[in-house]
């Protein structure tokens, strides 16, 4: 089962990098809430900065993706190194992203994505 939860992250993920909106909505769930090093949102707005290309992926890669599952609850740690145009300015970093999904029928929704940054 965890291997459907790391599959719709995968999926997530790829949404995000591409700016696919109709991808990411799919995805998570309409109030998702999404922390940042300098902002928190919801969907929307999350959505917007990618979209409008204020966050423009250039390099993300993978080092780990860890689900649990209790529950109706999946939480993935993604361990990444993400690298992008932030409003046309390089940088990059490396995060545990955490996500969090709620099963919704028979459906996975991400309804939490914070990036921590990691200083090792």
């Amino acid at each position: 089962m965890t291997s459907q939860i790391i599959s719709v992250s995968d999926k997530f993920w790829k949404a995000m990098e591409t700016a696919d909106e109709a991808g990411m909505r799919a995805v998570a769930a309409p109030d998702c809430t999404f922390v940042h090093i300098g902002v928190t949102c919801e969907l929307d707005k999350e959505i917007e900065f990618y979209t409008s290309g204020l966050f423009k992926p250039t390099e993300l890669v993978f080092h780990s993706k860890k689900a649990r599952r209790y529950g109706d609850t999946a939480v993935v740690i993604t361990d990444c190194d993400y690298g992008l145009l932030l409003d046309g300015k390089p940088t990059s970093h490396h995060f545990a992203v955490t996500e969090v999904y709620n099963k919704e029928d028979e459906d996975w929704k991400l309804v939490q994505f914070s990036f921590t940054a990691l200083v090792y």
